[in-house]
């Protein structure tokens, strides 16, 4: 391993005194070392790649996940260039940590996880950065959102609704929360809290955060929870955070009913109840002394818009419900009414359509109508 990177650092020519010195020989050396999937990686239509051993890779592209026939030479040429990878990342696999996720200098997010914990030999997720952005235009074109459900969206963003977007693993999530930041109003701060930096926001004034796990010593680190109570204090008009994971849901729901209208987040669910309950499961992780009606309370309090996402079979992404939720009921239970469903039509296709339910804050919108695009959806607020 020492003797390779020796090797491309000596090879470093004068085209790469423009860049990074670090981040150019991380380049070449990974360039050598990965060359059975680089491919893959200049590949755009590639999403992501899997290495489940040395011999073992598969890919994902347009949906569909696919076996190749690329592997590495042996182990030990597998195992010097995840070492390559930790190395630049300044993470280390270790028996006390069998498992990192970090970011790499194109932006890729990379998770790795080594033997013990992987039977099968050190094995390796790469979700892929995507160059090309896309927007909601975009959405609409692949089929992903109606034209209606999208001017609806953009209501909601506009007048600072909180949302939370829903959805399985690999079903679009953080993609939708990007087309859905764009469009938000240029003239406000915007913090975005994320676990490894994946968010291209469009905007000027965008602040970004990453979790940062201490050193070998216990030294440096911050977790996301320490984060978002350090953002409070820093004046934001929105915050986004990329996926609620644990404790922090119940710091972004306290945030969201302290007047921090506007927040956006994802979690993992099948449905937009089950968003809510998913949400309440993690603000319990937070440690707060509080029942669980109690919590509830505060989820159908703050929590306005759940727009759901899923993954077909047929590799494609849609949305299929967009739901407003609603106060808890008598029986003490969260509720939600859909306002567009995703509905199979005779002919086999899918239309994601208004269920004619009017979202509660129909006076809201009558009082911006000035500021707002009103066309699709003139129905919705009549």
């Amino acid at each position: 391993m020492a003797a390779i990177l020796e090797e491309v650092k000596a090879s470093t020519d004068e085209s790469d005194s423009m860049v990074d010195p670090e981040a150019a020989l991380y380049q070449k050396s990974m360039r050598r070392l990965l060359q059975p999937i680089q491919k893959h990686l200049e590949d755009e239509s590639v999403s992501e790649i899997m290495i489940n051993g040395f011999d073992t890779i598969y890919v994902e592209s347009k949906g569909k996940i696919t076996k190749t026939t690329d592997s590495f030479k042996d182990e030990e040429t597998w195992e010097a260039a995840v070492r390559n990878i930790t190395q630049f990342v300044g993470k280390r696999l270790t028996p006390e940590n069998l498992s990192i996720e970090a970011r790499l200098p194109e932006g890729h997010r990379v998770h790795i996880v080594q033997a013990p914990a992987a039977i099968s030999g050190t094995s390796v997720a790469i979700r892929k950065f995507a160059k090309e952005k896309l927007d909601v235009a975009e959405l609409i074109k692949f089929g992903s959102m109606s034209e209606q459900c999208a001017e609806f969206l953009g209501i909601a963003v506009h007048l600072a609704k909180n949302v939370i977007i829903s959805g399985g693993t690999g079903s679009g999530k953080t993609t939708l929360l990007n087309c859905l930041s764009a469009m938000i109003p240029s003239d406000e701060r915007i913090i975005v809290l994320e676990d490894s930096t994946e968010l291209q926001l469009q905007q000027d004034h965008v602040v970004q955060f990453e979790v940062k796990p201490p050193d070998a010593y216990g030294r440096g680190g911050i977790t996301m929870r320490e984060l978002f109570r350090g953002t409070l204090r820093m004046r934001p008009d929105r915050i986004v955070v990329g996926e609620c994971r644990g404790g922090e849901a119940i710091d972004m729901i306290q945030a969201m009913n302290s007047g921090h209208g506007g927040s956006m987040s994802t979690a993992h669910a099948n449905t937009p109840l089950d968003a809510i309950a998913r949400l309440e499961v993690m603000s319990l992780m937070g440690g707060v002394d509080l029942p669980l009606s109690a919590i509830r309370a505060q989820i159908s309090s703050a929590i306005e818009i759940i727009v759901q996402i899923s993954r077909f079979h047929d590799g494609s992404r849609m949305l299929t419900h967009v739901s407003e939720v609603g106060p808890v009921n008598d029986e003490g239970h969260s509720t939600v009414k859909d306002i567009f469903v995703l509905v199979e039509k005779p002919d086999g296709k899918r239309e994601l359509q208004w269920t004619g339910v009017r979202p509660s804050f129909v006076q809201q919108v009558q009082q911006a109508r000035h500021e707002l695009k009103i066309e699709l959806t003139e129905p919705l607020w009549a």
